[in-house]
C-alpha cells in the first residue's frame, strides 16, 4: 500500500473542500502511474485513518472519482483503479508509460562476466546434469520441520535476537566437535567461522589475503567461480597442471622459487572439476612447501562427508601447518543447496578480521536455518543422513560408471572416484561436447554450471553430477547422450 499520509496532502485554507482535493489528487496519482489500472484503493475507513479525516470525507471523495469512472466500486472486494480510464484526460498521461527505471540507468558501473550460465527454463520430463549437487529428496521432511519447529520456538527465538550480531555460537559449537570427530582437527570453537555457503567463505578469505598484483597459485583445471573471486581482487593466477595424483607439487616448488607468491588455492579431496584426490606422497610434499615458503593457502574441502571407502584421507589442514591453512567446507552439499551454510576454520586472529567483513555484507545470517542445523547435528540426525545418502551415491556412482562403460566407452574416457558427487567425463578430441551439449537440450536433457567445453581453455570435459538423479533419470541422461553424439 501507498504512503497516502505523504502523497495526499491537505490544504486547510484553500477553498477547495477536502474531499475535491482528495478526489483530484487521487486521479494525478493515477495519471502518473502511481496507480495503475486494477490497483486497490485503501478502505474509506483505513485512507481516514491515515488521513485523520472523516470517514464521510473520504467517502465523498470516491464518490466523486467513481462518477468521473477513474475508480471503480466492487462488491465484497472495495474501490480499484478503473481499467477503462476515462477517454478526456491530460495529454501527458500515458497508459503505456515508460518505467521509472529504464532508460539510461546508473553511469559507469562496473559489468561483470557471468561465472554460471543463465537459468534455463525448466519444463517436466527434462533431466538436468549438475556439478555435482546431493538429493535433497534424501532428506526426512520430518526430521527438518521438527528442528525448524524447535528454532522457531518463542523463547529460542528471542533469545538468539539478543545475541551479538553474527554470533553463531551454537553451531558453531556443534561444528567444532563434528569436525574434530570427522577431520581430525584440533581446535576449539573460536577456530570455526559459519557463513552462507563455502563461496561466501572463499570470497572473505581471498579478500583479506589477496592485492591486486599478488599472484596466487590455482590447479589447471581449477573451480571456476573461485577463479573469478581471486581475478576480481587483482590477483594473477598461476596454474599448475592435474594429474592422476593431484597437483603437481614439484612444479609449485619450481614456481614458488622463482616467484613471491601470496596466495595458493587448492583441493586436495575430490578436486573440483577432476575428481582426482591428491596422493599422500604430494600432500606431504605441499605440506613441507607451505611451511618452507609461509605460504597463505585455501583448502576447500567442499564434499568430504561423501566417502565411498573407509580409508579416506585427513584433509592438509588436520596436519601441522602453524596456521597457514584456510580450511573451508560446506553444510549445502550435505543438506542440499536450499541450505546456505558453510564454514571456514582458522586461527582467532584471522576470523576476528573475517568477522568484520562480513558485518559488511551480511550483520546477522540466517539465525533459524543456523539454530536447526546445529540441533541436527548434536542429535546425530546428520551422521545419520550422510550414512544413508553415502550408501545410495556410491550405488548410484556404480550404476552410472558401469553405464558409461557400456554405452559411452568409445567416445569417453573417466575414471570412478573413490567418492563426492560427480563423475568428471572427457570426451575424445574428434567429438565436440558444445555441439552434443546442444542437441542433447533439444531432447530434455539440460546442463547446468557443469560443462568445461568454453571459454579460453576448453575441455571438452563435463562433470556428470550423479547424486541428485535416480537410476531411472541416469539411465535416459546416457542415452540422451549417446543419441547425441550419433
Amino acid at each position: 500500500m501507498l504512503p497516502y499520509k505523504n502523497l495526499i496532502i491537505i490544504k486547510d485554507k484553500s477553498q477547495i473542500p477536502v474531499y475535491k482535493q482528495i478526489a483530484v489528487q487521487f486521479i494525478g496519482l493515477i495519471q502518473e502511474g502511481k496507480l495503475p489500472p486494477g490497483a486497490l484503493l485503501p478502505s474509506t475507513r483505513s485512507l481516514a485513518f491515515d488521513l485523520q479525516l472523516h470517514r464521510k470525507t473520504i467517502t465523498a471523495a470516491y464518490e466523486v472519482l467513481v462518477s468521473e469512472d477513474w475508480i471503480d466500486n466492487l462488491p465484497r472486494k472495495g474501490y480499484i483503479v478503473s481499467k477503462d480510464l476515462p477517454l478526456v484526460r491530460p495529454k501527458t498521461f500515458r497508459q503505456n508509460r515508460s518505467n521509472s527505471f529504464s532508460g539510461k540507468g546508473v553511469p559507469n558501473f562496473q559489468k561483470l562476466n557471468p561465472v554460471l550460465p543463465h537459468h534455463f527454463k525448466e519444463n517436466k520430463g527434462q533431466i538436468i546434469i549438475d556439478d555435482g549437487f546431493p538429493d535433497i529428496s534424501l532428506l526426512q521432511a520430518g526430521v527438518i520441520s521438527k528442528q525448524f519447529q524447535k528454532s522457531l520456538d518463542y523463547f529460542t527465538y528471542r533469545a538468539s535476537l539478543r545475541k551479538p550480531v553474527t554470533e553463531h555460537y551454537n553451531l558453531q559449537t556443534s561444528l567444532c566437535n563434528y569436525l574434530k570427530q570427522t577431520r581430525g582437527f584440533d581446535i576449539e570453537t573460536e577456530n570455526v567461522f559459519v557463513t552462507r555457503g563455502a563461496q561466501m567463505a572463499i570470497y572473505i578469505a581471498a579478500s583479506l589475503i589477496i592485492r591486486p598484483g599478488d599472484k596466487v597459485i590455482v590447479s589447471d583445471p581449477s573451480y571456476f567461480i573461485a577463479n573469478a573471486v581471486f581475478e576480481k581482487l587483482g590477483a594473477q593466477l598461476i596454474p599448475v597442471p592435474v594429474d592422476e595424483e593431484g597437483m603437481c607439487t614439484d612444479m609449485i616448488e619450481e614456481i614458488l622459487k622463482k616467484n613471491d607468491i601470496r596466495m595458493m588455492y587448492v583441493i586436495p579431496h575430490h578436486h573440483h572439476p577432476t575428481t582426482v584426490t591428491m596422493s599422500v606422497e604430494r600432500r606431504k610434499h605441499l605440506l613441507h612447501l607451505i611451511n618452507q615458503y609461509d605460504i597463505a593457502v585455501i583448502e576447500d574441502d567442499y564434499d568430504y562427508d561423501f566417502q565411498f571407502k573407509y580409508d579416506p584421507y585427513l584433509p592438509l589442514a588436520s596436519d601441522d601447518h602453524g596456521g597457514k591453512i584456510i580450511y573451508i567446507g560446506s553444510l549445502t552439499k550435505v543438506l542440499g543447496t536450499p541450505f546456505r551454510l558453510g564454514y571456514m576454520i582458522s586461527t582467532t586472529e584471522f576470523l576476528e578480521e573475517a568477522n568484520k567483513m562480513r558485518r559488511m555484507i551480511d550483520i546477522r545470517g540466517d539465525v533459524i536455518i543456523e539454530e536447526a542445523a546445529a540441533n541436527l547435528i548434536n542429535n546425530g540426525d546428520l551422521t545419520r543422513h550422510i550414512q544413508r545418502s553415502n550408501k545410495i551415491y556410491a550405488q548410484r556412482c556404480d550404476f552410472l560408471s558401469k553405464l558409461l562403460f557400456k554405452e559411452l566407452n568409445d567416445s569417453i574416457t573417466f575414471t570412478k572416484p573413490s567418492g563426492g558427487m560427480a563423475i568428471w567425463v572427457k570426451f575424445n578430441p574428434e567429438y565436440s561436447l558444445e555441439k552434443i551439449v546442444n542437441k542433447a537440450e533439444k531432447s530434455g536433457l539440460l546442463f547446468y554450471g557443469s560443462v568445461y567445453a568454453k571459454g579460453e581453455k576448453p575441455l571438452n570435459a563435463f562433470r556428470f553430477g550423479f547424486a541428485s538423479l535416480p537410476e531411472d533419470e541416469l539411465s535416459t541422461a546416457v542415452e540422451i547422450l549417446k543419441n547425441s553424439i550419433n
